[in-house]
């Protein structure tokens, strides 16, 4: 009697494990210190998990007035919360928009309380701040709520597209109009620029460039948008967002309370390609990462941005080494399996012998690698030519990958990708491809096995090896995986724990350090919306008239 193989690939499990290992041991170091230090973004983020909102009539954000001048008085090691709730308990103001207002004019006064004074501050802290969290509790039980009435997607892959015009009331239209063709997730793609943005826009916006503006407004009225569409369409449509860059706190927190169900949210993009200070994307990713575990939101990392700067038969192995490296950084802060969204990409040259066995023996490893991960799989764009009708083809060939390899979130390729932003016509051809190849071949997967010792599982053995022998060399720095990133390690870009944007805004944490919110969400969480999503119920898709 034949025996099964252990995976799909056969992959050695003490190989499996080694790598974990040295995932785990490359990335202690960056958890001590994310928790030895804060940040601007992160105490913003308390204060907006506190009720604090709006903007001067300059546009600029309470929260990073009232962060401003705190930082003056007292400085940014200690916290935000002390200073500011002892202002309000000592009568400066009689809330928390006043104070901020006050403060911008002037005529308030921080300081670090002490003694009695700093417990009772800590405690009104933590009863402002836990209504927040609250809030999130209470939209995550929404959802769960909201997926049971109007059931889920029908199957998986979750089918994912982008909508990106710049004006949210254009978005809305077209975000619906892409569920009713049996889009699943809508991603609102956020305005070119936004990450290096030091504050969180206010309001409704209808200018942004390559993308809309993540605001909290912006989440509300489309989450009310695609909620439409979910009761229309009698299955729930999830919506995605953007938690990167020097805010990623304060959306993450945003996204928190609007319901948003996946957010981009990735351990070194910010760092790769957006030069933004190491140790600054480290602190704001574990809190961020954090609010999502406690929301119930699936984060979406960003490898395949990797293979739009290095070669992807190359690099295969720095995808896979930041795929384990953003699973223990996910799971350290709460996250579980169901809500890892770990990134990859068909980005190999379609003119290299082999190149669809290649995609395919990737794509597999990293499904054999987190068997119970959705992970988020990418369509080609480095060598989308603007020949459509290749593009097409090659779309139609990661599709199938996709259905190969049983992936949990597909982007929707477009065939104009190399062209102009796409139409919605664009966008109606390219799930027409979908459809059909996920009617045709959608459950293959059940069924394919390559040969155990075959060019697919050599090859994932192969990229699986040189994944453990870069962790090794990593290990092998002095400050780990700082040095490596410095170096280039990852999509060629090499960044400096002492460089980017975003340093001034880091403070090792004093002795006196409080923050509510972080001390809310390091405690035990349990509820029974903190369960992975259940298996679609099979329901017949309403279509409007």
């Amino acid at each position: 009697m034949t025996t099964r193989p252990r995976t799909k690939l056969d992959l050695d499990p003490a190989t499996v494990k080694e790598a974990r290992a040295l995932a785990r041991k490359t990335g202690r170091p960056i958890v001590t210190l994310a928790k030895k230090h804060t940040t601007v973004a992160v105490e913003r983020a308390t204060l907006r998990l506190a009720g604090l909102q709006g903007a001067d009539p300059d546009g600029t954000p309470w929260v990073n007035r009232l962060m401003d001048v705190v930082r003056a008085d007292t400085g940014l090691e200690h916290g935000v919360a002390l200073p500011v709730w002892d202002a309000l308990l000592r009568g400066e103001a009689d809330d928390l928009s006043t104070l901020a207002q006050k403060a911008s004019a002037g005529s308030v006064t921080f300081r670090l309380p002490e003694g009695k004074d700093a417990d009772r501050a800590r405690r009104a802290s933590r009863a402002q701040v836990a209504k927040g969290i609250k809030r999130i509790d209470a939209r995550r039980v929404e959802r769960e709520r909201l997926i049971k009435r109007h059931g889920d997607a029908p199957r998986k892959p979750w089918i994912y597209l982008i909508v990106a015009t710049g004006d949210i009331y254009e978005d809305i239209p077209q975000a619906q109009q892409a569920a009713r063709e049996g889009a699943d997730i809508i991603a609102v793609i956020r305005s070119t620029g936004q990450s290096l943005l030091d504050y969180v826009p206010e309001g409704a916006t209808r200018e942004g460039f390559a993308g809309t503006y993540a605001t909290q407004e912006n989440f509300r009225l489309m989450r009310a948008a695609l909620d439409e569409s979910s009761r229309e369409l009698g299955r729930y449509v999830r919506l995605t967002n953007y938690a990167s860059g020097l805010c990623m706190p304060e959306i993450a927190a945003l996204a928190g309370m609007e319901r948003l169900d996946m957010m981009l949210n990735d351990s070194m993009y910010g760092i790769l390609f957006r030069d933004i200070n190491p140790v600054r994307t480290f602190v704001d990713q574990r809190f961020s990462r954090q609010v999502h575990a406690r929301a119930g939101i699936i984060i979406n990392t960003g490898e395949d941005n990797y293979l739009t700067t290095a070669d992807a038969i190359e690099a295969a192995h720095t995808v896979t080494t930041s795929q384990l490296l953003n699973e223990y950084f996910a799971k350290e802060a709460g996250l579980e399996d169901w809500q890892l969204g770990l990134g990859h990409a068909f980005e190999i040259d379609p003119d290299v012998p082999d190149s669809f066995r290649l995609e395919l023996a990737h794509a597999m490893l990293a499904r054999d690698l987190f068997p119970n991960a959705p992970l988020k799989w990418m369509p080609p764009t480095r060598h989308m030519t603007g020949d459509i009708f290749k593009g097409y083809l090659l779309d139609g060939f990661f599709n199938l990958v996709g259905a190969l390899t049983g992936q949990g979130i597909l982007l929707v390729g477009m065939m104009t990708e190399a062209v102009v932003t796409p139409w919605i016509s664009d966008r109606d051809l390219a799930l027409q491809n979908v459809r059909y190849v996920m009617n045709a071949a959608g459950r293959l997967h059940e069924d394919f096995r390559p040969e155990p010792d075959g060019f697919i599982a050599n090859r994932a053995r192969q990229v699986l090896g040189e994944s453990v022998d870069l962790m090794h060399q990593i290990l092998d720095h002095k400050h780990g995986l700082l040095d490596a990133i410095a170096d280039g390690t990852f999509g060629l870009m090499k960044r400096p724990a002492d460089g980017g944007r975003g340093l001034d805004g880091v403070a090792k944490k004093s002795s006196a350090y409080y923050n509510p919110a972080s001390e809310i969400l390091e405690e035990p969480f349990e509820t029974v919306a903190a369960q992975p999503p259940q298996e679609p119920r099979r329901r017949t898709t309403r279509r409007a008239p």
